[in-house]
């Protein structure tokens, strides 16, 4: 199984979308590891360099920009597999949420979220997205597929939410409005998915617990066999690109991820990795995202990745990336 994957279903309403709009199949799997054998060489994921040719081949061929929330309209409890069938026997929604916290990575590997109840409100924070597709079709795969979710759950058709996303408005954003409401805005730091504190003690007439229970069982073996792939570095990273702002020391990142310090540094040797690396390549993504995708003043952002100069950042950022930080935000 790939260590970094997307549900099948996912690919498969992809490529139901892209044909009701009269495109070949042939044409969208152009490229990728499925070209030879059709959907039916699809086992339950899809490895991500996959899915991202996918999406890619499906922009060209639809010429859809806002192709991230199309698709995430199409993504109902049915397309989540196991554990779209768990939020469904959950009592309320509080309960669903629970349960998405601790199983999301079934439906995204690489995908980092952070959540809380602030102002009578319940905030899904997104502090990493997949990287091979653009940032914004994975904020607008995850937020339309999470309003449709809960659209679903609550039996809620006219569900609206307040989102906001780490990019300037595109030229179809009207379209995000007519998808979530007037409440969307552009250019914020992070991105954020958050609705009525309430809804969460909405009960769901399907609430099943001995069948949760069993669901719940599957959804913990299933992601006990994806990080079960995963090599040192890799938990590192993941880890690291969760706790966004904080970088802890070598020693904290070992204990957390249940290594002796000695065990820890040994195991990402024989993985021809460092400790320092790692931290590097992740702060330097962070770095880049927020001069990608935000305003924020080149002092704010050495701040946000560990540094007190940002002449000093502006040099370890050279050294990380070849670039400066002028460039990368100019687009140089």
């Amino acid at each position: 199984m790939p260590k970094t994957s997307t549900p099948a279903q996912y690919i498969l309403i992809l490529i139901d979308m892209v044909e009701e709009q009269g495109h070949s199949r042939e044409r969208l799997l152009a490229g990728t590891s499925l070209a030879s054998t059709g959907i039916h060489g699809i086992g339950a994921r899809v490895n991500e360099e996959d899915f991202a040719r996918l999406v890619a081949n499906a922009f060209e061929l639809t010429g859809d920009a806002a192709l991230g929330l199309h698709l995430g309209l199409r993504l109902n409890l049915s397309a989540h597999a196991v554990l779209g069938q768990a939020f469904m026997t959950c009592r309320d929604l509080r309960q669903v949420m629970d349960l998405f916290l601790k199983y999301y990575h079934l439906l995204s590997p690489a995908l980092y979220l952070e959540f809380e109840v602030r102002d009578g409100r319940f905030i899904l924070t997104t502090v990493s997205t997949p990287e091979e597709n653009p940032i914004s079709f994975a904020y607008e795969l995850m937020y339309a597929a999470t309003l449709n979710t809960l659209r679903g759950l609550l039996n809620m058709p006219d569900l609206r939410m307040r989102i906001e996303v780490p990019y300037a408005a595109p030229g179809y954003a009207a379209e995000y409005n007519r998808v979530f409401g007037d409440d969307v805005h552009f250019d914020a730091v992070r991105g954020r998915i958050s609705f009525d504190e309430t809804l969460l003690d909405t009960p769901l007439p399907s609430s099943n617990p001995a069948l949760r229970a069993l669901y719940e069982e599957e959804c913990a073996r299933l992601l006990a066999d994806l990080e079960e792939e995963d090599s040192v570095a890799e938990q590192t990273l993941r880890l690291l690109r969760k706790l966004e702002g904080q970088y802890p020391q070598m020693p904290q990142i070992a204990k957390m991820l249940n290594f002796s310090p000695r065990t820890y540094r040994r195991r990402l040797e024989q993985e021809g990795l460092s400790f320092q690396q790692l931290l590097d390549k992740v702060r330097a993504e962070h770095a880049t995202r927020y001069l990608q995708n935000t305003r924020l003043p080149l002092a704010t952002i050495a701040y946000l990745v560990g540094f007190n100069d940002p002449s000093n950042f502006r040099r370890a950022y050279q050294g990380w990336t070849g670039r400066s930080p002028r460039e990368v935000r100019g687009g140089g």
